[in-house]
């Protein structure tokens, strides 16, 4: 499968830049690094101007396009800032799963307010053990059919200093032993239940941050029971694999730019430093992986909007472009020499935020294992 873009298309990645050109500023950026500030007012413009939420249903307030239209902006986005692109994108991500496992009710209360730029979300990476466990987790949990009161920590929330709302996976245990049942709880992540515990300085996303979250008697809207191999949580994880791999291939793009600027204006030895061999066949390696990752990510997203279940696809991009995005912004910062190590020149920050996308997207084995088994499928004894 080829990929190629339609008018509209086209006309929203346009947008997009001009956006980006307009209102990511490179001091704003560098500071929201340095002190892990959300970068609260350009958000908001995004959200008004339609770029948060395009692929989700018009009727929740979303644009009611694909995923192709978001890895676009997410692309654009990061191409232009790594830090704050990053940060925009991510600040709707539990909108997934209030579109997957929301009632009708919830989505109607909840997606506007994330679309239209009023409440930030924010995603526990800690998942909650919900009835009897012997395996010495702190977590206590009174629960009706659709309410819980839930006590103890989490550990890890993405931009758990600035989100609203906030979902969280629950295990079901039962006479001690793991079922296959989950569920998602929904928080308020500005409960009075809820303290703020440490907060992380990370390598990179900083923007973004991470904290913990002490919880005492939060109240949580118990929204559903299924189970892992759900079509409806396969989407949840395609969808957050393709948004990895467009903010992978965005900050692997703008990281090339500014290599490519650099050596096309710095001389050395009489000559442009674009002139020597070596570094045109570093160029060309480089961008031959951007190009390779761009079309598995958007073959990936057309994957998804033909509404197929695939579930080696989104891994199999979100691999490429992360590994992508670490590879050509290092190779970057060694073109640009000493220049390359400082905060002034943003190719470091395009590198730490790679990484932190290459960690934040699963461990390498992991991800292998799920595009192995959309190869292979299941084995028969």
């Amino acid at each position: 499968m080829t990929y190629s873009l339609d008018k509209s298309q086209k006309a929203i990645q346009k947008a997009a830049f001009e956006f980006a050109k307009g209102e990511f500023d490179g001091d704003a950026a560098r500071e929201s690094d340095q002190k892990g500030i959300f970068p609260e007012v350009t958000w908001s413009k995004a959200a008004e101007l339609g770029f948060i939420g395009i692929h989700h249903p018009e009727k929740y307030s979303g644009g009611g396009l694909g995923h192709l239209e978001h890895v676009l902006i997410a692309e654009v986005f990061t191409t232009s800032d790594s830090t704050l692109g990053a940060a925009i994108m991510l600040a709707g991500l539990a909108s997934e799963w209030i579109v997957q496992f929301g009632t009708d009710t919830q989505k109607k209360m909840l997606l506007p307010e994330i679309y239209e730029g009023r409440k930030k979300t924010g995603i526990a990476l800690d998942g909650i053990p919900l009835g009897n466990n012997d395996d010495g987790v702190s977590f206590k949990n009174e629960n009706s059919s659709d309410h819980s009161l839930i006590t103890g920590e989490l550990k890890h929330v993405i931009n758990g200093k600035d989100a609203e709302i906030v979902p969280v996976l629950c295990y079901h245990f039962e006479g001690g032993r793991l079922t296959d049942k989950c569920s998602m709880l929904l928080l308020d992540g500005k409960s009075p239940g809820i303290t703020m515990g440490k907060e992380y300085s990370l390598l990179g996303l900083r923007a973004t941050g991470m904290t913990s979250y002490f919880l005492k008697n939060v109240g949580s809207n118990h929204i559903h029971i299924f189970t892992p191999k759900d079509n409806q949580l396969l989407k949840i994880q395609s969808a957050f694999y393709l948004l990895m791999a467009a903010l992978a291939l965005g900050t692997a793009q703008g990281a090339f730019d500014r290599a490519m600027a650099h050596v096309k204006d710095r001389e050395q030895f009489g000559k442009k430093l674009a002139g020597f061999q070596v570094i045109q066949h570093k160029l060309a390696r480089m961008a031959l992986q951007i190009e390779q990752s761009r079309c598995l990510t958007y073959i990936a997203a057309n994957h998804a909007d033909s509404k197929k279940v695939d579930t080696k696809m989104p891994v199999m991009a979100n691999l490429a472009a992360t590994k992508t995005a670490v590879e050509v912004s290092y190779e970057s910062i060694q073109l640009l020499g000493g220049y390359g190590y400082t905060t002034e020149y943003d190719v470091e920050r395009c590198y730490r935020d790679a990484k932190a996308l290459q960690i934040l997207s699963g461990h390498e084995h992991e991800l292998l294992d799920q595009v192995s088994a959309g190869l292979i499928g299941r084995l028969h004894k």
